[in-house]
């Protein structure tokens, strides 16, 4: 009697749980199988040798069957990047979007801020635009009479005639002012010698002139000329005003009345009021004769501080002398 067979190594171990007398393992379709119900001791195929009585079976190994390659394709999962391509053709290039969006983005971006750049370019140019008008058409800026102030027109300026240049752009905006030209208006009036206009925001105007000081009167004709240091007409009278010395030199000889008018104006004032007459028969010969007599030989118009000096100076110390010939401050001269 021959032993009995082994059995053969399965490809996996079976299961635990199986129980003596029933295999837990399924043997594929077509292939037979000993169950519990076949008969103890049955002989098998040819070759084979007669089991065990025990009821215990040969453990078949188990095959998974292969899918066939369309149901394996059919069972892979889809995805939106995925896509099924039949067998023997090939598979498309995948195209990528994500550049074209950027660059239509930043195109997009680009066309916004050119569009916002613009704007405030003609936002710009609109208040500008209003602003000028405010300040150069409308009346929010115009000048108005009651707003004129004219200071320092002294005695021999006509300040009704300052007024009327000044006041001639009456309702236009003082931005639009011309007071260059307004000052040359006033400057030409006789007894101005020089003028400040300002503009008094926001309708007014601040004149401020600085008049010419007559400091002799000249013979001119039957009447008399007031002139200032710079030999300037101020103004004409019929007679001096008080305090004003008269120089009888004519008004035709330019050098000699320029050197009298000069020697007047560098003298002080305590000395100035005290001067009756002044004569020039040149330019280097200038006389003067004070109130109380007292005859001042100048000389020319050259060293005036000097013999302004000198003469103060001899008036103190030789009391009783009529004549003091400064004319050389250096060597001064009294008798």
């Amino acid at each position: 009697m021959r032993p009995p067979a082994r059995p053969r190594p399965t490809t996996r171990a079976t299961s635990g749980r199986a129980t003596s007398g029933r295999s837990a393992a399924t043997a594929p379709t077509g292939t037979p199988s000993v169950g519990a119900g076949a008969p103890t001791g049955t002989r098998g195929t040819k070759g084979g040798s007669r089991g065990p009585a025990t009821g215990t079976t040969k453990a078949a190994p188990k095959t998974a069957p292969k899918a066939a390659p369309a149901e394996a394709a059919r069972s892979r999962p889809r995805t939106a990047a995925t896509a099924v391509v039949p067998a023997g053709q090939e598979v498309p290039p995948r195209v990528s979007t994500a550049m074209a969006d950027r660059l239509a983005e930043r195109t997009a971006m680009r066309r916004h801020r050119a569009w916002r750049r613009v704007l405030a370019w003609v936002l710009s140019v609109v208040v500008v635009a209003g602003l000028a008008w405010v300040a150069l058409w409308s009346p929010v800026l115009a000048l108005e009479r009651a707003e004129v102030s004219v200071a320092g027109a002294g005695r021999y300026v006509d300040e009704a005639r300052v007024r009327e240049i000044v006041e001639a752009p009456d309702g236009t905006p003082l931005p639009r002012l011309d007071t260059v030209a307004m000052r040359e208006q006033v400057l030409g009036l006789r007894g101005v010698k020089d003028v400040r206009i300002a503009r008094a925001w926001p309708h007014g105007l601040a004149v401020e002139l600085t008049p010419r000081v007559p400091v002799a009167a000249v013979p001119d004709g039957d009447r008399l000329a007031l002139l200032d240091s710079s030999g300037v007409r101020v103004a004409t009278r019929d007679a001096a005003p008080k305090g004003l010395p008269q120089v009888d030199v004519p008004l035709d000889d330019a050098l000699a009345l320029q050197a009298a008018l000069h020697v007047l104006a560098a003298l002080p004032a305590q000395l100035a009021g005290k001067v009756e007459h002044v004569s020039a028969d040149t330019q280097d010969a200038v006389e003067t004769v004070l109130e109380d007599g007292t005859t001042v030989r100048w000389g020319g118009s050259s060293d005036l501080p000097l013999k302004v000096e000198a003469v103060r100076t001899l008036r103190k110390l030789a009391d009783g002398a009529r004549t003091i010939d400064v004319s050389s401050p250096e060597l001064p001269v009294t008798r």
